[in-house]
């Protein structure tokens, strides 16, 4: 499955509710399961990002959808980066000749 990081903001209403952070990120990770996908890991980090997540899903289509969702519940903002692992960066060389 693609995998890919999101790095997360809390908006107003997040930070707001932080001391819910952990269930929201239980639910989250439901959530992505009943999408057929599966969050790896999150991270609470310290710095420019207060969550940095690593996910797998079937496609970027179900992957947006995921995201779409989480961010209409109004704790987060997201930015999501595609990851390609060595083989997978392998076979898009491979397509240049």
């Amino acid at each position: 499955m693609p995998t890919y990081i999101s790095l997360l903001n809390w908006t107003e209403q997040g930070i707001r509710d932080f001391s819910d952070t952990v269930s929201r990120a239980n639910s989250a990770t439901e959530l992505a399961q009943r999408m057929g996908g599966r969050l790896i890991n999150i991270y609470w980090t310290v710095g420019q990002f207060d969550l940095v997540v690593l996910s797998e899903f079937p496609d970027d289509e179900t992957s947006t959808a995921y995201l779409l969702q989480l961010s209409a519940d109004g704790n987060v903002r997201t930015s999501t980066l595609r990851a390609f692992n060595s083989q997978e960066i392998r076979g898009i060389i491979q397509k240049l000749g």
